[in-house]
């Protein structure tokens, strides 16, 4: 199972809520989580709603040193595949 846009943008709101600082309906796959107003402590919650939503785990040293969106959906893709 691959990951889409729609399912990550989907985690990172059950995570972390929709903030008034990004229109997270937008092009946000480039940019970067910061900019966004989601902290590492965010992205850690956001890989915590990926394991139970779909199964998917990520290593948390990983998971908090991604940049932006893209990254993520990245490693996600990557992870996945590799399970295969």
């Amino acid at each position: 199972m691959r990951l889409t846009r729609t399912q990550l943008v989907s985690a990172i709101r059950a995570a972390a809520g929709d903030t008034e600082l990004a229109d997270l309906d937008g092009d946000v796959l480039d940019r970067r989580f910061d900019e966004l107003g989601y902290d590492s402590l965010a992205l850690l919650e956001v890989a915590a709603v990926l394991r139970r939503t779909h199964g998917i785990v990520l290593p948390d040293d990983a998971v908090v040193e991604l940049g932006t969106p893209a990254d993520l959906l990245r490693i996600v893709n990557a992870t996945t595949e590799e399970v295969r």
